[in-house]
């Protein structure tokens, strides 16, 4: 018996049984969630209904994960604008709704469950006059070894990451001085994690938007510059830290605007990697952040590999200290440029995305959304444009102590 239980759907082969004019109307566009015709609901003896409006049918797959407990929905792919999760009810076991893009082609609706809920009844409705789609699905309470047997991804977890590939050939030549060093930005979060938000702002939002503007200040400069998202998508963590090798990146840098719950925390601050967080709140981002992946329904539950650890750990020998510098000569430049720097500027701890051996990692988190300085600043697009110009001296100053250090080890 599988362990898990997986449920595909591809509505489209009934957009034959259509008229043409049905067809021109409605499958030039993405299919829209209809507020009106969905809801969430407890129903016979515990179970759980929920019902999803469609104006058109679409290829959709549900799952079940484990650890924490909860239900996926696939879908390639809807459009959730004008879809409110708290006007789409409550049930009990269900603690909370997540909708977004999940990424190019696909949204997800993620259902955490405060109870062992699983999938009994999954089905699609079309109508086929208008094409319009009617998605039930009922989940019925079990107890945890059964809900334990049901649960799986559907395929390797680490699914959006390229096929592993085998190179026979000899080791890449050192990259010549000549040739632009090559960054790439990683704007935090995306699709359906929004990361921190506040009055209206998303970090996912304005991280992008800040990543586009650093992007082009840095090309302005002559640096090459790559983004592991352009569009409201969501990237799993180990995917970020897969473009960056496949790029074959001289240097990554992720972009943050995060809120604490607790203190107060303001200023742009440079985070290395270490396993031992630097102080309590930067153990507490790490966890915030690494946990993105299991909140957009990723199943994490086989991706260690102590042995790959203990090598990543020596390769890193060499990279760390790179990292180090890079993080100093920020701090550096964004204070001389912005002033907008945290008490205690340069922060180490576990952060997943920071993880590449290979290359040179910093996160920065510009500011922090629960700060009121930090959002006015934030949504200022000239005091953007200044930090843009900080990071990009701050990077160029590293790249030209970085290649004098290499020089020196020559010599």
């Amino acid at each position: 018996m599988s362990r898990f239980i997986t449920i595909l759907v591809a509505a489209f082969v009934a957009v034959f049984s259509f008229s043409a004019k049905g067809m021109a109307q409605d499958f030039t566009a993405l299919a829209r969630v209809q507020q009106e015709e969905s809801r969430l609901s407890n129903g016979w003896r515990g179970s759980v209904l929920i019902e999803l409006g469609l104006s058109q049918g679409v290829p959709w797959r549900v799952f079940q994960l484990d650890d924490p407990k909860r239900m996926v929905l696939d879908f390639r792919e809807v459009d959730w604008r004008g879809f409110d999760v708290d006007a789409f009810g409550a049930a009990d076991g269900v603690a909370a709704v997540r909708v977004g893009q999940f990424r190019p082609g696909w949204s997800r609706m993620v259902v955490d469950l405060s109870l062992p809920l699983v999938v009994d009844e999954a089905s699609l409705t079309l109508d086929t006059e208008t094409g319009a789609g009617q998605l039930r699905i009922v989940l019925e309470k079990q107890d945890d070894a059964a809900f334990s047997l049901r649960a799986g991804a559907p395929r390797d977890p680490r699914w959006d990451l390229p096929e592993p590939v085998t190179f026979e050939t000899e080791p890449d030549a050192e990259k010549p001085d000549w040739a632009p060093v090559l960054i790439v930005l990683d704007p935090g979060h995306g699709g359906i994690d929004p990361g921190a938000e506040r009055s209206g702002v998303s970090e996912k939002d304005l991280m992008l938007t800040f990543g586009r503007e650093l992007r082009e200040s840095l090309r302005r400069a002559g640096f090459e510059v790559h983004m592991t998202r352009d569009e409201d998508v969501f990237v799993s963590l180990e995917r970020r830290v897969s473009i960056a090798h496949e790029a074959k990146a001289d240097l990554f840098i992720s972009l943050h605007a995060d809120a604490l719950q607790k203190g107060h925390a303001t200023g742009a601050t440079v985070y290395t990697l270490s396993e031992e967080a630097s102080d309590a709140a930067s153990a507490t981002l790490a966890e915030r952040h690494d946990r993105a992946d299991i909140l957009a329904g990723i199943d994490l539950s086989s991706a260690d590999d102590q042995v790959a650890d203990i090598l990543l750990d020596l390769a890193r020998l060499e990279t760390q200290p790179r990292s180090e510098h890079l993080a100093t000569q920020l701090v550096r430049s964004i204070k001389g440029a912005t002033g907008a720097i945290n008490k205690k500027p340069h922060r180490k701890a576990g952060f997943s995305v920071l993880k590449a051996a290979d290359v040179p990692s910093i996160l920065i988190e510009v500011g922090f959304l629960s700060s009121d300085e930090d959002l006015k600043r934030l949504k200022d697009v000239n005091w953007r444009a200044v930090m843009a110009g900080a990071i990009r001296d701050g990077v160029q100053a590293w790249v030209d102590e970085d290649k004098a250090l290499r020089d020196l080890v020559r010599q």
